[in-house]
């Protein structure tokens, strides 16, 4: 793929923020984009300056939702030069995403290569600072400017980056979780493993409101029994059994396969704990906690890395969980799981791609 590389308006350059880099309001100078149609296949590859898109009304994403993301990021290592951590696997669930959106699969390997040629353009705005990174956001949307629900016979694909901070303003401190009992984010044979908007859309009203009592997160049940764990609204989650064993919800098709979360089964394997995914009953869980079998629970993802969850509230009743402490396996898997992101552990498994840019 030939990447056409446009000149920025001098005028509107931007320059990167020292620090308040916040969480997904801060974006680069540049994007990519390439368009698609059956005629040309994917076509217009090229790096312009960030701005907006102009869509007709009548565009399909904004009626019919068919479109879908990832999210991944690069890390600035101590000698300076940056690592994206296991990119080729975001390109694979993008393409994996696309496929079941009904929408046309992008070259993993020419993806990959655009989101590195956009980050050497400006490495400058992948920050320095501790638990500071460049969020990298790939997408693509449909663009038949037409109503009727089908499939869109035209894309635009394209990949924005910015600075952010740690994903949760509680740092690496507990998170308050609510089980949703009445509520579902998605079913078994639907889009629930796709990184598609909706699914997101869906988790809104429940994780509104439930901000105004404290918490942080919404932890989803899956959709027939209503009783079976299944994630979190921005992260994967992990229940430590007697600070030996990490278990996360087994992939249903209504589950993200989150990166993070494979990331944490094999490193935890590494660090000598025992990983298993099972089918995890809330019921079971909440007892479990009570009696002290579950030390620890934190989320995973590309945002948050680990996330240790402090409490839980289901049906009026709350859940403390290692008295709202952050655990030691949280904290491990933590250190070493950054530590390999941000260059500063050894990478065993060769899971970094390093951008030299000294």
């Amino acid at each position: 793929m030939d990447i056409q590389i446009l000149p920025l308006d001098e005028a509107q350059m931007k320059t990167p923020p020292t620090d308040d880099f916040g969480f997904g309001d801060k974006f680069t100078n540049r994007m990519f984009t390439q368009k698609y149609t059956p005629e040309k296949g994917w076509h217009e590859a090229k790096i312009e300056q960030y701005a907006p898109f102009s869509l007709p009304p009548a565009t399909a994403v904004l009626h019919y939702a068919q479109e879908i993301f990832e999210g991944t990021k690069a890390y600035r290592r101590p000698d300076g030069n940056i690592n994206l951590f296991r990119p080729w696997e975001n390109m694979k669930r993008f393409n994996n995403s696309a496929v079941r959106m009904a929408m046309p699969e992008v070259d993993a390997e020419k993806h990959l290569a655009a989101i590195i040629q956009l980050i050497e353009l400006e490495p400058e705005w992948v920050p320095g600072a501790s638990g500071s990174s460049l969020y990298i956001r790939p997408a693509m949307i449909a663009t038949d400017p037409a109503l009727g629900v089908h499939a869109s016979s035209s894309y635009l694909h394209f990949v924005i980056t910015g600075p952010v901070v740690a994903y949760f303003k509680e740092g690496f401190n507990p998170v308050a979780v609510y089980i949703s009992d009445e509520y579902r984010r998605a079913v078994k044979g639907g889009v629930g493993a796709a990184k598609t908007g909706g699914n997101y859309a869906a988790s809104l009203y429940v994780s509104e409101r439930v901000k105004k009592e404290g918490y942080s997160q919404v932890l989803w049940l899956d959709a027939v029994h209503g009783r079976y764990i299944e994630e979190v609204g921005a992260m994967n989650i992990c229940f430590v059994y007697e600070g030996k064993r990490i278990a996360t919800p087994a992939l249903t098709g209504s589950i993200l396969p989150g990166i993070t979360r494979k990331s944490v089964l094999e490193l935890g394997k590494d660090l000598g704990y025992e990983t298993s995914e099972d089918t995890i009953d809330v019921h079971e869980a909440l007892a479990d906690i009570q009696s002290g079998k579950i030390t620890e629970v934190f989320g995973c993802g590309t945002a948050a890395v680990i996330a240790p969850v402090g409490k839980f509230g289901y049906k009026g009743e709350e859940y403390v969980i290692n008295d709202n402490q952050p655990g030691p396996v949280a904290r491990h898997l933590y250190d070493e799981l950054t530590g390999i992101q941000y260059g500063r552990k050894e990478d065993k498994h060769g899971w970094t791609y390093t951008i030299e840019v000294n």
